[in-house]
């Protein structure tokens, strides 16, 4: 196959999206709209200048315009057009469940309760299942350069949602905030019943890989990329299954690689490791799912049965039920 074959054939293939912040699919032009609706002050002019504002070249750049992207965020139906605006662009490229992150301290911190982004957010969840029968999980993530008492205060906000809170998960400024300074958390939220993830291995070394897998117990890893690092982590990896959300244009725009012919995509699949593909923070890093199919099939020597395998690993590694996994593996073998 070509590398036009092989980028149509991806984007045929029904995929599952398992690694989305929904506040980072704010397209600038949502932004703007919602900055006017809201009357909030922004410190950009046009779209231009927001689009500007949107290159970086470090997750703490990034994290700036992310946190200042929020403030426009205010009510039930800026988080329902936000969610809806994201699941009609997946849908768009042939993703049929997408486990959402969705970060509640950075609304509660602004005066935007609990209960009005989840409810924005669950409402658009539900339509798209109904309108076009899309399956969903909603993942709760803890700001870790926050302390974990304020964590404990989120988890008990969420009380009252947890039978539609599917799990938490764990993400912001990843060096120097260890996944063992939320240990307390992870633990209560296992106890009642939550799935498990986190962001380890993108800045932060293979300890913290270590750390989220021994301490937090996670049932997935965020990116994970340094893990190839170290050998004895890579061969644990692959024996227990472990799912890596692997996120390439993020890892490109944040300089985590410098060329995406670098990028461990690849090899990661070749050591056995369950690598899954997906957006990340699309509207900040330049594409959705299938742009980075796109990207990863032009810059690297994926054959057909990879990038298969990408697609089965991102059903594989979601949280839905074993019938489910299996119709939608069916799926991709008709393709």
């Amino acid at each position: 196959m070509t590398k036009q074959d092989l980028i149509a054939y991806a984007a045929a293939l029904p995929k599952a999206e398992l690694h989305l912040h929904i506040e980072g699919s704010l397209e600038p032009e949502m932004l703007f709209k919602l900055a006017q609706r809201n009357k909030v002050d922004i410190p950009f002019k046009s779209l231009e200048e927001i689009r500007a504002a949107y290159e970086f070249s470090n997750l703490q750049d990034f994290l700036d315009i992310y946190y200042q992207g929020m403030s426009v965020l205010l009510t039930e139906e800026d988080f329902f057009d936000l969610t809806m605006a994201y699941l009609n662009r997946a849908r768009a490229d042939n993703v049929r469940h997408v486990e959402i992150f969705f970060d509640p301290q950075g609304h509660t911190e602004r005066g935007v309760s609990f209960d009005t982004a989840i409810s924005g957010i669950l409402t658009a969840l539900s339509m798209a299942k109904a309108q076009f029968g899309m399956t969903a999980k909603l993942i709760m993530c803890f700001l870790r350069h926050l302390p974990e008492e304020d964590a404990f205060e989120t988890l008990k906000q969420a009380e009252n949602w947890l039978d539609r809170i599917d799990g938490v998960g764990l993400d912001s400024s990843e060096v120097g905030h260890p996944p063992s300074k939320f240990e307390g958390v992870f633990k209560m939220a296992r106890e009642r019943g939550l799935k498990l993830v986190a962001h380890a291995g993108e800045e932060g070394p293979p300890d913290y890989v270590y750390e989220a897998l021994d301490l937090l117990t996670i049932d997935r890893l965020d990116h994970g990329n340094r893990s190839l690092e170290d050998d004895a982590l890579v061969a644990r990896l692959a024996k227990e299954e472990m799912t890596l959300t692997v996120c390439p244009l993020s890892n490109l725009k944040l300089c985590v690689v410098d060329d995406m012919r670098e990028h461990p995509l690849k090899r990661m699949l070749d050591l056995n490791l369950r690598a899954t593909v997906n957006s990340d923070d699309p509207s900040y890093f330049g594409g959705y799912m299938n742009d980075n199919f796109k990207a990863v099939i032009e810059a690297l020597p994926l054959t057909r049965e990879d990038v298969k395998t990408l697609a089965r690993n991102s059903f594989l590694g979601s949280f839905l039920s074993e019938g489910e996994k299996r119709a939608q593996l069916a799926a991709i073998d008709l393709v």
